[in-house]
């Protein structure tokens, strides 16, 4: 066993100092009757100034791609979290389906240059599929068919390009990851995929996660902040905990489960002084279409009910977290979006 521990932390030391710089964590809960819920937590070395925004049925939108830029109207609204208000990093529609972006360092998009493709701002991905499909299995048959390429940009603040992945979910508990890998699409479709983090592609990763499930969870679980390590932890805890359990007693757990996979903020390292801390966590109930939402630096979790939003009528909305999310809200706090103008997405005309 202790060469078998050797060989797994060499082969995962090296995505250390990538997936520590910008990670994430994702789960997806199967709970009995139906009882689903989806977890993410954002980790990101500086504040990324996120705020809730309502975004509501019937916009029309253009993928800020450049003259080839796909065009489209929304046909579901949805509740989004962004990153620096400039694109939509998190959110669930009024369907239940569910999409996150989390960091993927061996991410590498198609060449816009002789392709004829549509094309679709990395700021907009989350937000195209939330605007358009309302299962797993809808979107995933509208993306194999790669009616766009993403186009990436450069990270607010910094001279380096995006790199994500996308996750979605839904109220059947199906779950699909997409990836761009050496410039092409690549979809991971099964709801048995309950889990992402970051490096290495998600293949490799269910790879890796193979040798721990071997070991079990009960005998030994990887204890560090890398992707590798989160992603058998939560693969492990979110299997452990009760499935016949009510919504309530089923939140708590998720957001144990998501809490265990979280970075402490603030951290900080001699010999990775700039690792990312967890900023904020999200959990969605599908069932119920709530959406839970917890800063780092606050003491409340609160929630947005989607049941009472009337997404063919209300404008855009913003709930303000302020600096490093700490405007406190406890309970339900549908009630505190403000009518606002709609932030505009990262892109180019």
């Amino acid at each position: 066993m202790t060469k078998k521990l050797l060989l797994i932390a060499t082969l995962t030391s090296g995505l250390l100092i990538h997936s520590s710089l910008q990670a994430c964590t994702r789960v997806v809960f199967h709970g009995d009757n139906q009882n689903i819920m989806t977890a993410r937590s954002m980790d990101w070395k500086v504040d990324i100034g996120t705020n809730l925004w309502i975004m509501p049925q019937n916009i029309a939108r253009n993928g800020l791609a450049g003259p080839q830029s796909i065009h489209w109207k929304a046909k579901y609204g949805s509740v989004i979290a962004t990153g620096y208000d400039i694109s939509t990093t998190d959110g669930i529609n009024e369907k239940g389906l569910t999409a996150n972006l989390l960091w993927l360092v061996e991410s590498e998009y198609p060449e816009v240059k002789n392709n004829k493709k549509p094309t679709l701002s990395i700021s907009l991905w989350a937000q195209y599929v939330l605007d358009n499909y309302a299962t797993v299995n809808e979107a995933i048959r509208a993306l194999e068919k790669e009616p766009f390429i993403v186009v990436t940009d450069d990270v607010p603040g910094e001279k380096r390009l995006a790199t994500l992945h996308l996750s979605l979910s839904d109220a059947s508990g199906d779950s699909a990851i997409v990836e761009y890998i050496n410039g092409q699409q690549v979809i991971h479709h099964n709801p048995k995929y309950q889990v992402m983090t970051n490096s290495p592609t998600f293949d490799e990763q269910l790879a890796l996660n193979e040798y721990w499930k071997k070991i079990g969870g009960t005998t030994f679980l990887p204890g560090t902040n890398r992707a590798s390590d989160r992603f058998a932890r939560a693969s492990f805890y979110i299997n452990a905990i009760p499935k016949n359990a009510n919504s309530k007693q089923s939140l708590a757990s998720v957001f144990s489960v998501i809490r265990n996979a979280s970075v402490p903020f603030g951290l900080n390292t001699e010999e990775e002084p700039n690792i990312s801390s967890t900023r904020w966590r999200t959990v969605v109930d599908h069932k119920n279409l709530l959406y839970f939402f917890e800063s780092a630096v606050s003491p409340n979790t609160f929630w947005v009910d989607l049941k009472k939003i009337n997404f063919k009528t209300t404008p855009f909305q913003k709930l303000d977290l302020g600096a490093d999310q700490a405007n406190v809200y406890a309970g339900d706090a549908t009630p505190y979006f403000k009518t606002t103008k709609a932030f505009e997405f990262l892109g180019k005309e």
